[in-house]
């Protein structure tokens, strides 16, 4: 039977080669959709490694000339802003960051483990910046107080960065085997740490400890505080006029953590939707452009159809050649298509993509478009077991 079907769509192969070329398309199209989606959705179920409600951000303009440059006043002036936060009973606690949470940009650096090359997120942050996020320490301890004085630079990794520089090894007490990392010492691992948003892949996050006592260290760029529960925005007007007040030449800008992450979680859905929206409408017009070519094939083959019928041909035969046939088609624009996109992860050019996403996105593109295709053909098939035998002999 299969045999059959495959020499009937060879004998009317031009015809056949346009639908199955409209099908290789929609694939590829569908295809990065889905990808798009299964990625975003496996990174959406994971873990922040951090808990943002309740949790505030001031963004501090500091005129300053580069991002890299900075004075011993300016950290004085940021020492003393922390401290001035403090006095507020609103407020439970405050630390400084230099990159903030909700944040794609930000600190990074290359680092080279095992002979392959790592892209890491640099954050330099204040003692007290685990209670501010309850982050969450899985091995050794957070900076503190111990860390003064020491003739090396603490540092704390998140899970997946440990995981990648030291494998199975405990990393506590090692430093990192690069040139770039000369004087580190590992101090603790906390859960994976997220700073760009839900959607965010997780990330390699090296944390540096920053004390504002120490003029010779760069001042951060965002003060992070922990509000105590109940507390309004009305506080916005107090907190800023302290602020003011400490640095009358400095910039401030509050926004809660809550609200950064919309943000973020908007800027990357309106594209995904848009990306989404023009994938469905390719798909209404693959799918009434199927519709109208069998309906049209079927009508071009009722003295074929006609003639079979005559020879005693079911109903339920008939429905299933031109179904079976619509499903050859079907395959070989697939197939196309499946070759076309498995050369991704097998040269690795998408490598922030995994295997799992690629799989997981093609199962679901596969299932799709046999779906969308199955359910044209449904009613040009029902057409074809409509036609009589006595209609061949009329075209006859």
């Amino acid at each position: 039977m299969i045999k059959h079907l495959i020499k009937l769509v060879w004998n009317r192969k031009r015809a056949n080669f346009l639908i199955a070329l409209e099908i290789f398309i929609s694939f590829l199209v569908l295809f990065a959709v889905m990808v798009l989606a299964v990625y975003f959705s496996d990174n959406y179920r994971r873990p922040l490694g951090f808990e943002y409600e309740n949790v505030w951000n001031v963004d501090i303009g500091m005129n300053q000339v580069g991002d890299d440059y900075h004075t011993p006043q300016q950290t004085e002036t940021v020492r003393q802003l922390y401290l001035a936060l403090k006095e507020f009973n609103e407020v439970a606690g405050v630390a400084g960051a230099h990159t903030r949470p909700f944040m794609y940009g930000g600190s990074h650096g290359g680092i080279q483990i095992n002979g392959r090359g790592y892209l890491f997120r640099r954050n330099e942050v204040t003692d007290d910046f685990d209670k501010v996020m309850s982050v969450k320490l899985l091995r050794g301890r957070w900076f503190g107080k111990e860390d003064d004085g020491s003739n090396w630079i603490p540092v704390v990794l998140n899970q997946l960065s440990a995981q990648t520089i030291f494998g199975d090894e405990d990393p506590i007490g090692k430093g990192i085997p690069a040139d770039y990392f000369d004087r580190t010492r590992v101090i603790g691992v906390i859960e994976e740490f997220r700073h760009g948003s839900d959607f965010a892949a997780p990330e390699i996050v090296i944390f540096y400890r920053t004390d504002l006592s120490d003029p010779r260290n760069r001042p951060p760029r965002n003060l992070l505080i922990k509000l105590r529960p109940g507390t309004t925005r009305e506080f916005e007007e107090r907190l800023v006029s302290r602020l003011q007040a400490v640095a009358k030449d400095w910039s401030f800008q509050v926004q809660p953590l809550v609200q950064l992450r919309e943000s973020e979680l908007q800027q990357l859905l309106v594209p995904v939707g848009i990306a989404g929206l023009v994938a469905a409408f390719l798909m209404i017009m693959v799918a009434l452009g199927l519709t109208g070519v069998l309906w049209q094939n079927v009508t071009q083959r009722t003295k074929e159809i006609g003639l079979r019928r005559a020879k005693g041909a079911t109903r339920k035969r008939i429905y299933r050649q031109i179904l079976g046939e619509l499903f050859i088609i079907t395959s070989i624009g697939l197939f196309a298509g499946v070759l076309v996109v498995i050369q991704f992860p097998l040269l690795d050019l998408i490598g922030f993509i995994s295997t799992e996403v690629y799989v997981v996105s093609m199962i679901v593109s596969l299932v799709i478009i046999y779906s969308l295709t199955f359910v044209c053909g449904l009613y040009p098939s029902r057409l074809a077991t409509k036609v009589q035998p006595a209609e061949a002999l009329h075209h006859e």
